[in-house]
């Protein structure tokens, strides 16, 4: 079921400091790899699931950008959670 929305802005210190995109593309790739629903917005990257299947998610985010050579990376994340069912949808549905 789906029980959260979680929102994550990744900002990684790349390795010589250059251009951020590129490491955030990748970020970005493992949401849609992970086959959960997600919406890229400008500034965050906003996904629905089940949290704890969310959080490991965000938890592979930062491992890459590991991998990719950044020494630090801040992650501002927000979280939605309804135990009985939430969805993008239902947020804003009114705005639409």
């Amino acid at each position: 079921m789906t029980n959260a929305l979680v929102s994550i802005q990744i900002i990684p210190k790349t390795p010589n400091g250059e251009d951020t995109i590129p490491y955030i593309d990748e970020a970005i790739k493992m949401i849609i790899d992970s086959g959960v629903k997600y919406q890229v917005n400008p500034l965050e990257t906003t996904m629905e699931g089940e949290l704890s299947n969310l959080l490991v998610i965000i938890e592979k985010m930062n491992n890459r950008m590991v991998e990719l050579g950044c020494p630090s990376i801040i992650s501002q994340v927000k979280i939605y959670f309804k135990p009985k069912g939430v969805s993008m949808e239902q947020l804003t549905e009114k705005y639409r």
